[in-house]
């Protein structure tokens, strides 16, 4: 029962603290105010967090802890863009599940967006895509049987596939749709153009 109670606590932190991010702004957003939300003392906020910034990515986070173990888990006979394609796709469609014992849904896409259009919030942000892309790296070696320190190849495949991750981001942080399905169709079309787009040539495509 404390366990469980401590897991409450947390998790209305973590929606309070989203709820007053996505509504009055990151910057603006005290943990005072947060912990008043629940009812606790800030004492008690920083039990959980260490900072406003750490309960901005607890929810990301455990999104992509989940995308590292999914893609673990992909088909051996998958290359790596196949099974890199079929770990995002799954994770959009199984987010419902992964995260809604937390927070609504709703709000973690409302928060997604938040993040990509705070500067205080963007720095880290890219610093922690480009540790989660290491990691991606390593996966997709440990899959192919090669050593990621001395084939490029895993890290070139991260890279080119998570640009077009930060791509569909923009584009959809940009657009009025918020939606789960809006998000996963937007990466779908985007990633159905990087073999075109890597290609030798482009001009007279139709020649």
């Amino acid at each position: 029962m404390r366990e469980l109670k401590k897991a409450r606590t947390r998790d209305a932190l973590l929606r309070a603290a989203l709820e007053l991010y996505t509504t009055q702004g990151y910057e603006r957003t005290t943990v005072d105010e947060i912990a008043e939300r629940c009812e606790v003392s800030q004492r008690t906020f920083f039990r959980y967090f260490a900072n406003k910034e750490e309960a901005a990515f607890a929810v990301q986070e455990m999104v992509e802890s989940r995308y590292v173990a999914a893609l673990r888990e992909r088909p051996a006979h998958e290359g790596p863009l196949e099974a890199l394609r079929g770990t995002v796709l799954g994770t959009w469609d199984d987010l419902n599940r992964s995260i809604a014992e937390v927070i609504p849904v709703e709000l973690h896409m409302r928060a997604y967006r938040m993040i990509e259009s705070t500067p205080a919030l963007l720095a880290a942000h890219l610093r922690r895509s480009v540790e989660l892309e290491e990691q991606v790296a390593r996966v997709i070696a440990e899959r192919e049987g090669v050593d990621v320190d001395a084939d490029p190849r895993p890290r070139v495949a991260v890279a080119a596939f998570s640009g077009v991750m930060r791509l569909t981001g923009r584009l959809w942080g940009a657009g009025e749709d918020m939606s789960v399905e809006a998000i996963r169709a937007l990466t779908e079309s985007c990633l159905d153009q990087l073999g075109p787009a890597l290609g030798a040539r482009w001009r007279g495509d139709d020649a």
